[in-house]
């Protein structure tokens, strides 16, 4: 089966916190939740990972299935884990806390990727979290990167900069090198200050440009979201809403963006529709529950359009 996105990296069991102040279990990971948000969206979508054997690994696959992911290219494992995270909700916003070392995924090397999957998708998406679990998934990652490169399949790369995972100049060199063969940057501003030494969202671009690739959706929060390509750029605007809590707002975007792309559609609406999935994804808790359908997004944008 041809798949319009796979996606490569880590996913994650989720503790989110409530305002009861106990935790609620869900699942999270960009790569997987941009999966979904792809999939709910409408495009084909296939996950590229290992996860544990275990109960958690098995609530994901159960999760993927419901989705209508693709599975072929996900691999249970018995000797590691599937990785956990922690979500703490106060004044400045949420907080993570990680589980994951020595995960499944992060065990991944690139004699695993699998070829001719990689050369059959329409996008290839990963990020700085998939490189920067371990230094084999960065060799994976790069691997995959390279394989949709010989076949001319587009690569996405999202920075996610974690910097509980590496420290700021290896993770520069990193993503630096595999943004330098995306064709579809997605930058967050935070990250992109920190990674490229740049504060304004222009010149933030012009990096990502100057980079070679041919895409960037910067996202800037309440901003909204600057797309360019070498001939335009433009500023979307953000789509206000009472948010809860905006853990994977960021990879809903992607996911719902790269669904638009992979249709045929143009960026700068794409990056509308995407930001109009990112705002109503903060309406709940947690990474994938409040996740966006195609129909719940463009009712959504019908009330912005009367």
């Amino acid at each position: 089966m041809s798949l319009d996105i796979l996606c490569i990296g880590e996913p994650m069991i989720e503790f989110n916190q409530q305002p009861d102040g106990l935790y609620k279990p869900g699942h999270g990971g960009d790569a997987s939740n941009c999966a979904v948000a792809a999939a709910r969206s409408g495009a084909a979508t296939g996950m590229l990972t290992h996860i544990g054997a275990d109960a958690f690994g098995d609530s994901f696959m159960t999760l993927w299935r419901a989705e209508g992911l693709n599975l072929s290219h996900v691999r249970q494992v018995e000797a590691a884990p599937t990785g956990v995270y922690f979500v703490t909700h106060g004044p400045d916003g949420h907080e993570f806390s990680y589980r994951r070392a020595g995960s499944a995924a992060s065990l991944m090397r690139p004699a695993d990727i699998p070829s001719e999957a990689v050369k059959s998708c329409k996008i290839l998406h990963a990020s700085g979290i998939s490189q920067g679990i371990s230094d084999s998934a960065a060799d994976t990652v790069f691997e995959a990167i390279a394989v949709a490169k010989s076949a001319g399949v587009k690569v996405s790369y999202d920075s996610n900069l974690r910097l509980n995972l590496w420290p700021l100049s290896r993770a520069r060199a990193i993503i630096h090198t595999a943004m330098a063969s995306a064709d579809i940057a997605l930058p967050g501003r935070d990250d992109a200050e920190l990674l490229t030494g740049r504060s304004e969202p222009d010149a933030i671009v012009d990096f990502y440009l100057e980079l070679g690739c041919k895409l960037v959706a910067l996202t800037l929060g309440k901003d909204g979201t600057l797309v360019a390509t070498d001939e335009r750029r433009e500023a979307i605007a953000a789509l206000p809403v009472d948010a809860i809590d905006a853990t994977g707002a960021g990879d809903t975007f992607d996911g719902a963006f790269l669904a638009e792309l992979a249709a045929g559609r143009d960026a700068f609406a794409a990056a509308r529709y995407a930001n109009a999935a990112a705002a109503l994804s903060t309406q709940g808790y947690g990474g994938v529950g409040p996740m966006p359908t195609r129909a719940d997004v463009e009712a959504f944008l019908a009330t912005r359009n009367d």
